[in-house]
């Protein structure tokens, strides 16, 4: 092994190790790749940059704009509804049905952009005959991938294993080579989903065709009914004219508030500004734990009485002021989104914007830049932040004159006492929750007579601490109406009748191109900024109802919402989200189809007559869907997965890497000493089951461009014919039914589906061997070994 073998094969294995831990994203890990091949001299800088040119790079983004042309028109849609208009009464036909429509659309289309659109479809269908959509959506997404293997735009590694091919000096895969061998494929793939493989999947009795299950309703699929009663405002509570948002149920108890009563009516999905008055009836959603602590501080000896700010002042304490600069990352966010308090080691006393004192609700108070802030803490972490340049400036000492003088100041400094038999003994400042749910602050706590100014948040509180508080007297008022709420032991309200001609319960999922994934609704400020509640998420086969406020949203998970039908339709316009209940799709202008249609008709007719490649012929199809006004050029830049360009264009360096330096023949030879004595099929298909096994850790077009030194030299080697060879892999790669993580048109039907990981194991494993044997039996009928 020379050094320079060596070095590549560190480079892959570290990739291999990213790419299996997800601790960085896979499109930066591809350009750190680059990066690394490049500064070590194992490939020259154009080299490294060769990917961001490669014929397979570029049809494969201009692809992605063919595919949403055909979407925007309502030329898929109109193709795939029709297609789904015959499914019948029996639940093998409609399998069938929905399948030959998904797989149909992906021998063109993108097949991602495929299972999104006809997703809803199929949920209407699930809905209108009665059967669960776990008995459907995954036969979608499996239809979609079967779809992709048939022509050579159908996915992304068939394109790439003809992009290899060309690379290394041969002739490439034309347009319908694949045809052969993967329709094969897809029509006995399915045949098995459709008459033995549905019987694996979850939800219904697969002998009790003729009576389907029935599809329950939302609510009771989430079982809300589990986690909902009744809070009523006594006629001296002191939530009396308090709105719904300031009464912090949501952020103090985590409920939803999901109707109100009064007067005997019923108001559904109340909005945040809705203001309460005595004898009002809360119909909640949530958890009964954090009501009932909250009673538990009963005895929480909750007295305000003047406090004086001096007493914050000794020791190394100090104050300080200082101005937020327009470029500082905390522009934006607020102090508990910013975790100031952990972050620099100080506390805000105060937010002085440029109209003034901005005290209100602190923790919840977007910072802008010129924001002056007060400043509470030691005297070393003062100066820390006074030499930081890159969020503050203005940086001036305060003094207690200063603190006395701001006006009302003083009355907000109050001493409470923990009573012996409090709750809070023995928890946390932090899992006490009076900052995040109340805004009650702790600046300092006595303790045996002995005052301990900044406490930390994991400060534990004990029976007999005085405790020293920031706050404001409403907050104080809030929790003690919080405490006093009273709770009807039964319903008054039916779930069922959860919706009306306003208002309803929708079910939704994260688009396959959102960037939200991996925030929670509290970073995106769901509620005000889409109107809508987050009921319930619905997570690997289980609904969550608890603590949503903070559960990030990941690709996969069904969102439950409750809210009036406008505020749905705005969210429909949002790219982030797929509706998939409780909404009527728009209709499609469809004025434009014929010239989409006739488009792709042009990208696909010279390509298939050979006068020119498919990335050039993608490209002008591309640039004439902008043209003639089927879709604009920002919704064009919007279409392409820019992480799986870089993803690509990353990796193919890596690809050059392995063959200059010899670690492809280094491989390739460990793969022919192992299998090469059984023969050339062994070895075939050795190289094949690599590739299926690899496609549930690594991205299956990141797996091409990695397999493909290795196929092309072992073929050269065994006397294989690098076509077979090219073409076994290419199908290995696109047959990635095992996981929910292996192609994103599975992730993206489990939360709809409510499927485990398990469900694609017992339906992909057996899929991807019956893929297996079709592919080994039909190589050697339309290809030569």
């Amino acid at each position: 092994m020379t050094l320079e073998i060596a070095g590549v094969l560190t480079i892959l294995v570290v990739a291999l190790v990213l790419f299996l831990t997800e601790r960085i994203r896979m499109d930066l890990v591809a350009l750190l790749v680059l990066g690394a091949l490049a500064l070590t001299g194992l490939v020259s800088p154009t080299q490294a940059l060769s990917g961001f040119s490669s014929h397979a790079v570029v049809a494969i983004w201009a692809m992605f704009i063919l595919s949403e042309g055909l979407s925007r028109t309502g030329v898929a849609d109109f193709i795939g509804r029709g297609i789904l208009r015959l499914t019948g009464k029996s639940e093998t036909q409609t399998i069938i049905v929905i399948m030959v429509a998904g797989g149909g659309l992906s021998a063109f289309m993108n097949n991602i952009g495929v299972a999104a659109l006809l997703l809803p479809v199929v949920m209407d269908i699930a809905r209108k005959t009665g059967r669960p959509p776990s008995r459907l959506l995954l036969p979608l997404a499996y239809g979609t991938l079967l779809g992709g293997l048939t022509t050579l735009i159908g996915t992304p590694p068939n394109l790439l294993a003809s992009e290899a091919l060309r690379e290394a000096g041969l002739k490439p895969f034309r347009l319908f080579d694949y045809t052969p061998v993967g329709l094969s494929v897809m029509v006995v793939g399915i045949l098995f989903v459709a008459f033995w493989g549905r019987k694996l999947l979850p939800a219904v009795d697969p002998e009790s065709e003729s009576l389907p299950g029935k599809l329950q309703d939302l609510h009771e699929q989430y079982a809300l009914g589990d986690l909902t009663f009744v809070l009523r405002l006594e006629q001296d509570s002191l939530l009396a004219d308090i709105s719904l948002r300031q009464s912090r149920l949501g952020s103090a108890l985590g409920l939803h508030v999901i109707a109100l009563i009064r007067d005997g009516r019923t108001r559904l999905a109340p909005e945040p500004g809705t203001v309460f008055k005595p004898g009002d009836r809360l119909v909640a959603q949530g958890r009964m734990e954090r009501l009932n602590e909250l009673r538990g501080w009963r005895e929480f000896a909750i007295e305000p009485k003047s406090g004086d700010p001096r007493k914050l002042l000794t020791g190394d304490l100090r104050l300080a002021q200082v101005s937020l600069i327009p470029e500082s990352s905390l522009i934006g966010k607020t102090l508990a989104e910013t975790d100031f308090r952990n972050r620099f080691g100080v506390n805000v006393l105060l937010i002085r914007k440029k109209g003034g004192p901005a005290d209100k609700g602190l923790l919840a108070l977007h910072l802008q830049g010129g924001d002056r802030l007060l400043l509470h803490g030691p005297n070393e972490k003062l100066e820390d932040l006074e030499k930081s340049t890159s969020d503050f400036d203005q940086y001036q000492e305060a003094s207690e004159a200063d603190l006395i003088k701001l006006r009302g100041f003083k009355e907000r400094i109050f001493d409470v006492t923990v009573p012996t038999d409090s709750f809070l003994d023995g928890k946390t400042l932090a899992q006490s929750r009076l900052g995040d749910a109340f805004g009650l602050r702790v600046l300092g706590l006595v303790r045996d007579g002995e005052r301990k100014l900044l406490p930390e948040p994991q400060e534990e509180i004990r029976a007999g601490d005085i405790l020293t508080i920031h706050g404001k007297p409403q907050d104080l008022k809030i929790l003690r109406g919080l405490q006093k709420l009273r709770t009807e032991e039964k319903a008054p309200v039916d779930l069922r009748n959860l919706e009306s001609e306003k208002v309803g319960l929708y079910e939704a999922i994260l688009a396959p191109r959102s960037n939200l994934a991996g925030q929670t609704p509290r970073d995106l400020h769901f509620r005000e900024k889409y109107g809508l509640q987050i009921l319930a998420i619905w997570r690997e086969g289980n609904p969550h109802r608890s603590n949503l406020r903070d559960m990030a949203l990941r690709f996969g998970d069904a969102i439950l919402l409750m809210g009036s039908r406008e505020k749905l339709e705005r969210l429909s316009q949002e790219p982030d989200f797929l509706i998939l209940t409780g909404l009527e799709k728009p209709a499609v202008d469809r004025s434009k189809a014929p010239r989409a249609a006739i488009i792709m008709l042009a990208v696909l007719i010279p390509v298939l007559l050979g006068y020119l490649p498919i990335s050039l012929a993608a490209v002008c199809g591309a640039a004439l869907m902008v043209l003639f006004g089927c879709l604009k050029m920002e919704e064009a830049y919007v279409a392409i997965e820019w992480r799986a360009v870089f993803l690509i264009a990353g990796l193919l360096p890596l690809g050059v890497a392995m063959q200059q330096s010899g670690a492809a023949e280094f491989l390739a030879q460990g793969m022919v000493a192992a299998l090469g004595d059984f023969g050339r099929w062994p070895v075939l298909i050795g190289l094949y089951l690599v590739t299926a096994v690899a496609t549930t850790i690594i991205p299956t077009a990141a797996l091409v461009v990695l397999m493909s030194p290795i196929v092309l030299k072992t073929c050269a080697d065994m006397d294989i014919s690098p076509y077979t060879g090219m073409m076994a892999i290419a199908m290995a790669a696109s047959a990635s039914f095992t996981s929910p993580i292996s192609h994103p048109a599975n992730i993206l039907v489990m939360g709809p589906g409510g499927y485990r990981f398990i469900d694609y194991i017992k339906v992909g494993a057996p899929l991807s061997l019956v893929t297996f044997i079709i592919v080994m039996l039909t190589l050697p009928i339309f290809w030569s070994v």
